[in-house]
This record gives C-alpha cells, structure tokens and sequence, in this order.
C-alpha cells in the first residue's frame, strides 16, 4: 500500500497552530481589565493608555505634605493668542471622575469636566500675552504664566507638580514631571482648565479680529490659518517672531521689518593727523 506523503503534513502542522493561538491570550493577559474596558468595542490592536491617577498627591498627604497643587499651560505653539496657564489644587474628597489629559479628551468632555473641577477643586488661571511672549521668547513666558497661577491660588501650597522639563521659581517644592498632564491627576486637572480658558478667549478675539477663523483652529497653524495670514497680514493677536507672522509681517508691513545688519561687511575709516604734531623717534628710547 502506498500512503501519499502529502497525508501527514496537517498533523504536523496542527500543533504548531494550537501552539500559537495559545501563546495569544498570554500577550492579552497583560492588559488590565480597566484598561481592556476603555478600548471601544469592535476595535482590535488598540493599546489602552492608562488615565492620570492621584498617587503621588496622596503619597504626600500621607507624609502631611498638603496642599499639593498641578499646574500646566496651553497655548505654546499657536502662531496667535495668549499662553494661558492653570494650577489646581484638588479636594481628595470629591475629585470629578473622567479627569484626563485635555488631549485625550473632546471638547465637550473638556466643558464638562471644567465645570466640575472649577466646583470642588481651588483654581487660578495666569495669562501671558502676545506682546510677553515676543519680549520675553515663549518658554519664558509659559514659565512667568505658571508661576503667576501657582502665587493666584486661594490657598499657598506646599508642593507644585508641573508639566514638562522646567521647575518653577515657587516658594515650595516644585516637581517637574515630563508628560505630567497623562501622568498626574492634579496636573491633568490643570490642562483641562487651561485649554477650555484660552479655546474661550481665542473664540472671543475671532469676534474682534473675524477673517482669521480663530474661533475653528484657535490659532494654531493650520493650512486655513496660514492663508488668511498671507491675504490679511498678521494681527495684533498674533506673535511678531514666529516664521509664518514674521514672514506675513514683511510681505504687508515691510516698513516695520528692520533690515539685518551685515557683520562681514568692511566700513572703511578715514583717520586725520593734524600736522602740527610731530613724533619724536627718540622720545621712547
């Protein structure tokens, strides 16, 4: 009897099969079933980011370290509007359910939210303006708007958690947490709070400077954004050194562009020795 070759390769093949559909839910296993419930249904492959907690406020709680407040800002990489910074200091006691960082977040859940936090929570918000940010360079300015809503707060803090590289100058300790606003919940409080106060004051300067669309794109530079620059010029809204309004300021208002000075260039200096003095050779041997 003579037996097809072909015959025994799907029993050898079957294991290795089994082999991997078990290895799959090993992987899955190490998801948390909180996270696995914020993957939307009928999406697969989506990894689930795990929401700001409250650890390390309550770690300083229980050290008597209190109040502890987060502060961030919105606003640093529009070509126009103010940098506008928040700092909050939650109530451990009724914190909002759903604070996330305001990206993650829609418009809507950010208006929610905000009314919430601006309820049970003590909070400042610190604006620095254009005409700061073109004297002082933006980092700078984010930086004098966060200080300046940490000293607006009710109550004085006894520790600062901020968003991103830079401490602050506060009277207090001050924690720079790199990616604080997906990290730490007071911070993410403060990210809400910033982004819903400068959404409402760029749709309150679209009424004062229509054309632009600030009310849609809130300044940021989008293709929209940048057309309306080339057609209108920039506005009083918008910051003098940033490339796209620099280059819109020259092509509308060349006079206010000052010309560059070339430091290569040779200047030539006419030097006049009076005849009457003369120099003694010898005087110096």
């Amino acid at each position: 009897m003579i037996r097809d070759p072909s015959a025994k390769t799907p029993a050898k093949a079957a294991p290795k099969k089994k082999a991997a559909q078990k290895a799959v839910p090993a992987k899955a296993a190490k998801i948390s079933a909180a996270d696995a419930a914020k993957v939307p249904a009928g999406k697969k492959g989506i990894i689930a980011v795990a929401p700001p907690s409250f650890r390390r406020e309550r770690a300083l709680i229980k050290r008597g370290v209190w109040p502890v407040a987060g502060c961030d800002e919105a606003g640093r990489g529009p070509l126009a509007g103010p940098v506008v910074a928040a700092a909050v200091i939650l109530d451990p006691d009724r914190i909002p359910r759903g604070i996330d960082d305001s990206k993650r977040l829609t418009a809507e859940e950010r208006e929610k939210l905000f009314d919430k936090i601006c309820a049970t929570a003590q909070v400042s918000v610190a604006v620095a303006s254009p005409a700061r940010i073109d004297r002082d360079n933006i980092l700078r300015a984010s930086l004098w708007a966060l200080k300046r809503a940490v000293v607006a707060l009710p109550e004085a803090p006894r520790h600062v958690f901020v968003d991103g590289r830079d401490r602050l100058d506060t009277a207090c300790d001050c924690e720079a947490v790199i990616g604080g606003d997906g990290i730490v919940l007071s911070i993410a409080a403060a990210s809400i709070v910033a982004k819903v106060t400068r959404d409402r004051l760029m749709c309150a300067l679209a009424q004062d400077c229509p054309g632009y669309g600030f009310e849609q794109h809130k300044g940021y530079a989008v293709p929209e954004h940048l057309d309306a620059l080339d057609r209108l010029g920039p506005s009083i809204h918008h910051r003098s050194f940033f490339a796209p309004v620099a280059a819109a300021r020259a092509k509308h208002m060349p006079w206010t562009v000052e010309p560059v000075q070339d430091l290569f260039s040779v200047t030539e200096v006419e030097v006049q020795v009076e005849e009457s003095v003369e120099i003694d050779a010898s005087a110096g041997l």
